[in-house]
């Protein structure tokens, strides 16, 4: 029984899970949760995935919960509906607990357990292939959801809320607490100039023009699940899915893989927005993703410009309030991603009418085809 804790076998204990337990060891390379692999010993037993969940981040793990089981159920449900085989290797699935919940709590940290999904693999790599893979799963994953009948929660309230974004940009420059304000004056007059614009989600959305869909809100292509043959399994990391706008899957999704460079690369001349990627994922996406509404269609593009201009904000807010957020590297850290990313948004901003033709002659596509 190599590798193998006291501690975990007794929090394994509390769930419902088959077979002699052989080997935990650390799995995955994620930075948010703590996730151990458990091997069993029987050939026709699961291995399972022991993951510890980080209440500082989630701090409402029944919540947290209660929101993965509803999508997971809703998914495995459809996915019967279509006569998919070996359906466990196409949606998550939690084991409960012998108490009937699907998480237990150690009187310090709350753990879950789920089926290792088998000869399974996910990939870094950006190109236009797998940017297209992302946009079919992506956008699957929504159309799946569209008619889910639970009401989900918020596990990070605000998460993708720009006006309270641009709130908390405001309130520490009101502060200002560590004197940082006087030196970045020209990237807080760019944002400002663009506020209003970058505020019309949440304005649609109070005029009745613009729903809350049940949205991933971490649409990294490391997040699907691809089989040996390269064919996509599913979805995973669902620990953000909650209620936003379809721009959070969207636009998130082309901030980090249609740029050319890292997120806080401090050579502007090396950031660009790569739109192949843009429409390898814009194609798929709008292939999969049939319950679109018009305005959401049409506001997709802004959707691209929306997610760099937001992490600008949240890096310039936590610049100015003394580096109290994201971990930093060095001092100025905070606002050399600032400003990476008020330049991709530059980078955006010049090819917007080039994707506004785009997104609109796939609609018109997608429409015929349907026809």
């Amino acid at each position: 029984m190599e590798g193998m804790t006291r501690n975990y076998m007794e929090i394994l204990r509390q769930f419902s899970i088959s077979g002699t337990v052989t080997e935990t060891k650390p799995f995955g390379n994620g930075i948010i949760n703590d996730t151990i692999r458990v091997n069993t010993a029987e050939e026709e037993t699961p291995d399972y995935i022991l993951q510890r969940i980080n209440h500082h981040v989630f701090k409402d793990v029944e919540l947290l919960m209660n929101n993965i089981i509803a999508v997971t159920n809703h998914i495995r449900n459809k996915l019967i509906e279509r006569g998919v085989e070996d359906v466990d290797k196409h949606v998550l699935h939690f084991i409960p607990t012998h108490e009937g919940t699907y998480y237990y709590y150690d009187g310090s940290s709350y753990w879950r357990v789920m089926l290792l999904i088998p000869e399974a693999y996910s990939y870094d790599i950006v190109n236009a292939k797998y940017a297209r893979f992302a946009g079919l799963s992506f956008g699957d994953f929504q159309d799946m959801l569209s008619d889910i009948p639970e009401t989900l929660g918020e596990v990070i309230p605000n998460f993708h809320n720009m006006e309270y974004r641009l709130e908390e940009l405001r309130e520490a420059v009101k502060k200002d607490p560590v004197g940082r304000v006087s030196k970045v004056q020209p990237l807080l007059d760019a944002i400002e100039q663009r506020a209003e614009t970058m505020c019309q989600g949440e304005r649609l959305h109070r005029e009745g023009l613009l729903p809350k869909r049940v949205c991933h809100c971490d649409t990294k292509v490391n997040n699907i699940l691809f089989d040996e043959q390269g064919e996509v399994l599913c979805v995973i990391d669902l620990d953000t899915v909650m209620p936003n706008f379809i721009f959070s899957d969207y636009g998130d999704f082309l901030r980090t893989a249609a740029n050319t460079a890292a997120e806080d690369e401090p050579d502007l001349s090396k950031i660009a927005f790569n739109i192949e990627i843009f429409e390898a994922f814009t194609e798929g996406y709008l292939q999969k993703a049939r319950f679109l509404t018009d305005i959401e269609i049409a506001h997709l593009p802004f959707a691209a410009t929306l997610f760099p201009y937001m992490q600008a904000v949240r890096f310039l807010g936590d610049y100015i309030n003394g580096d109290t957020y994201y971990k930093i590297a060095y001092p100025e850290h905070n606002l050399v991603r600032t400003k990476a990313q008020l330049r991709l948004l530059e980078c955006i901003e010049e090819k917007l009418p080039f994707m506004q033709s785009f997104v609109a002659a796939q609609q018109k596509n997608s429409l015929e085809c349907r026809a």
